[in-house]
């Protein structure tokens, strides 16, 4: 595929004072990368997006750096996870040499990502959304932790740099998660969706968006609602890999050939979390007491169980949404395991298809909102609203690093702002 040339849209930018750019807002789109590398940490996808932060104007190259991260490396993200979780439940800030050293794996092979997919474009990106690496997430108490030096990265890239897309929700009251729903929006309108739609990603965990594709702005009351629904792979991946049957049960194949074991899954932890009305969210290790449930189980009953549970999980979810849906887009690995995709048709009352069938790749959808969500940034446009991730008021957020420079934040830090009506 030829890679975007910025010749053919308008720049974003205009010379000003200050720190020599000052916002045009009335410009055209701008390309932009996003980056993301989930709970799973199996990889890194980077996508190409041209976008005002608005609407889409087209969707450009896109890469998955995979394996991402080496096994000594994968081991220092989960050590990095624990350090994290220790200092914050001693009430400290997170920091120390582990977490320096898993920062720098985090900011190495995002640099690789951006250094491949830039090699698509005969110019670097307008600007880069980099998500960075979740090693901790508790929303309840208010605290995440990504990994990633934007300012690092910007200087590696040779381009604006935004992060930090977290922090001014959760400040504001907000679960942090997920930020995807705005883009889930954009998309419902750009592939023409007329009715309310269900965006269902399935990655380590799962989550949902309900759209309604005739709201005026993703901050309008009424245009989402998102939540995550429970386990998405994690708990299936991580049976496999403890059973020496390899990262993942490719194809649904372990699950297609067990039986589930109801009784196994009855008054399970996640029960009152399904229970509880959104916005909501999870930390992928919620989930670790749901596993040890189910020792003394075949390979393919344990797997097939952990997949029913994440239907059923799915299902339960439904019960939420503010309208019927009249489909659900199926976005993340989890697409691709047919028996998981089966069990979700026979559980919702809706079809259930990938999102390919609108026209959209199910694997980039969440490297093309952080490129779509990094242009809001810019903007100093809401990146979520109460009826995503609990905020008070729509939020704006996020950190802009730029090759050389200090950061600066878009908007002051952890600011709220009334959403325009429009």
């Amino acid at each position: 595929m030829q890679g975007p040339g910025r010749g053919a849209l308008p720049g974003f930018y205009n010379r000003g004072a200050g720190d020599g750019k000052s916002m045009d807002r009335t410009a055209g789109p701008l390309w932009a990368m996003g980056l993301m590398s989930g709970t799973s940490m199996d990889g890194v996808d980077a996508a190409w997006l041209s976008t005002d932060g608005d609407t889409i104007a087209a969707f450009g190259p896109v890469a998955e750096v995979a394996p991402a991260y080496s096994a000594r490396e994968r081991a220092l993200l989960a050590a990095a996870g624990e350090a994290a979780a220790a200092a914050i439940a001693r009430g400290e800030a997170p920091g120390g040499e582990t977490l320096r050293a898993a920062t720098a794996a985090v900011d190495r092979v995002h640099a690789a990502a951006v250094t491949i997919l830039s090699a698509r474009s005969d110019t670097p990106p307008d600007v880069v959304g980099y998500h960075g690496q979740t090693v901790f997430h508790a929303p309840d108490a208010g605290r995440t932790v990504q990994l990633g030096d934007g300012a690092a990265l910007a200087r590696a890239a040779g381009c604006p740099v935004v992060s930090d897309f977290r922090s001014a929700d959760m400040a504001a009251g907000g679960q942090g998660a997920p930020l995807a729903p705005f883009f889930h929006w954009a998309l419902a309108r750009h592939v023409g969706e007329a009715a309310p739609v269900a965006f269902l990603n399935i990655g380590g965990v799962a989550n949902v968006t309900w759209v309604d594709p005739a709201a005026p702005a993703p901050e309008a009351d009424g245009a989402l609602l998102s939540f995550d629904t429970g386990p998405g792979n994690a708990l299936i991946d991580d049976w496999m890999t403890a059973h020496g049957a390899g990262p993942h049960d490719r194809d649904g194949a372990a699950a297609a050939a067990g039986r589930v074991a109801t009784d196994r899954m009855r008054g399970n932890a996640l029960a009152a979390f399904l229970d509880r009305p959104p916005p909501k969210s999870l930390d992928r290790n919620a989930f670790s007491a749901v596993s040890r449930g189910l020792d003394g189980l075949s390979l393919s009953d344990g797997a097939a169980t952990l997949t029913a549970l994440t239907a059923d999980c799915v299902a339960a979810a439904d019960r939420h949404m503010p309208r019927p849906v009249a489909r659900w887009l199926v976005a993340g690995g989890g697409r691709r395991n047919p028996t998981l995709m089966r069990m979700l048709a026979e559980r919702l009352p809706a079809p259930v298809v990938p999102v390919e069938a609108a026209g959209l790749d199910g694997d980039m959808l969440e490297a093309q909102a952080f490129a779509w969500l990094a242009v809001r940034v810019l903007r100093g446009l809401p990146l979520s609203a109460p009826g995503t991730t609990g905020c008070a008021r729509p939020v704006t957020g996020g950190r802009v690093d730029r090759p050389g420079g200090a950061a600066q934040p878009s908007v002051p830090s952890g600011a709220i702002r009334a959403a325009p009506r429009m």
